[in-house]
């Protein structure tokens, strides 16, 4: 069975995507690379972050559900 042909949106070139590839399916494998090692270490995010984050989306929806249009 062939895999299929992608075209990498980065770099343009065709590749094939096999099964287990790391990054993103769009990317060929040596555009995926610089983004597989960055996002483990590079995105972490800590409990105050992420308190401040759901906050602000409580404050968002909250807004957008119960304003009145004037």
């Amino acid at each position: 069975m062939a895999f299929p042909i992608k075209v990498c949106v980065v770099c343009e070139e065709e590749f094939e995507l096999k099964p287990g590839k790391p990054g993103f399916a769009n990317r060929c494998p040596e555009c995926s690379e610089p983004e597989a090692g960055s996002g483990e270490s590079g995105g972490t995010i800590d409990a105050s972050e992420k308190r401040g984050l759901a906050e602000a989306r409580r404050e968002a929806m909250k807004n957008l559900l119960y304003r009145k249009d004037s």
